[in-house]
């Protein structure tokens, strides 16, 4: 028996109506969703820290999550896991016409716009004739920012270059500055949505990922933060007793170290 096969036979058990486990007994697609989200963080999160040994058990957390889905759709008789693995297999064979047919790409870039003209007419055939159909609702705000901005792109709809994006951020901030002023908290909700859409389009004309920038940057804070706070304990400082001069001292100087190590 193969390992797939044997995990496969895990699943079925803990989910037999008589002796299976109560709390996968009482799980459905939409109890599950969350988890299977928090999975596919981990394993970014094992990727980030280059730990092979914690990426290999995330994968298979991950991999889980698809055979929870897959048994519950079989328990309905929708599909079943063998369903799921023939239908990428199919997808990928599709879309890579250069490797498994007769199709040529000259370069990655001519790869990339074959897959999205590819995607473009899979979505047709769903009968989804929006160029943003299909763009999870689930997906981190940046993300799917990032992912309909591309999408607009491709149908034409933006700027030449970067300076275009860049103007628009001053064009948002000076907008949020005028509901600053009005006091108006929902306008300045939508504007500050505004302000970081258009940072999103920025950072696509600039080839940077939106959600891994703001992610590294909550990591370079944190690290930042958590040595400022270990420099005034050993320092024998009071964090809360310090004023505004005092902290941003003690920040520049966690900055400083930070960069130094």
């Amino acid at each position: 028996m193969s390992h797939l096969d044997k995990l496969l036979e895990v699943m079925a058990q803990l989910r037999n109506p008589n002796t299976g486990c109560p709390w996968d007994l009482e799980q459905d697609f939409a109890s599950i969703a969350p988890h299977t989200i928090e999975e596919a963080y981990e394993v970014a999160d094992a990727i980030a820290n280059g730990d092979m040994e914690e990426l290999r058990n995330e994968l298979g957390d991950l991999l889980f999550q698809v055979v929870f889905h897959a048994h519950l759709a079989k328990e309905n008789g929708d599909f079943d896991f063998g369903d799921v693995a023939q239908a990428i297999t199919g997808k990928l064979i599709r879309r890579h016409p250069h490797v498994f047919a007769d199709a040529e790409s000259r370069d990655s870039a001519e790869q990339t716009r074959q897959w999205e003209v590819g995607k473009a007419e899979e979505r047709k055939n769903k009968g989804q004739h929006s160029v943003l159909a299909g763009i999870p609702l689930a997906l981190p705000a940046l993300s799917r920012a990032q992912k309909l901005a591309k999408r607009a792109a491709g149908a034409g709809f933006d700027w030449p270059d970067r300076h275009g994006p860049r103007q628009k951020i001053d064009e948002e901030l000076a907008e949020l500055d005028a509901e600053l002023d009005a006091g108006l908290a929902k306008r300045q909700s939508e504007e500050i949505g505004d302000v970081l859409f258009s940072v999103v389009n920025l950072a696509r004309h600039l080839n940077i990922d939106a959600e891994t920038a703001l992610r590294e940057a909550n990591q370079r804070f944190a690290a930042r933060f958590l040595g400022m706070e270990d420099d005034l304990r050993d320092s024998g400082h009071d964090f809360s007793k310090l004023d505004l001069g005092e902290l941003e001292r003690a920040w520049q100087k966690a900055k400083k170290n930070a960069r130094s190590g």
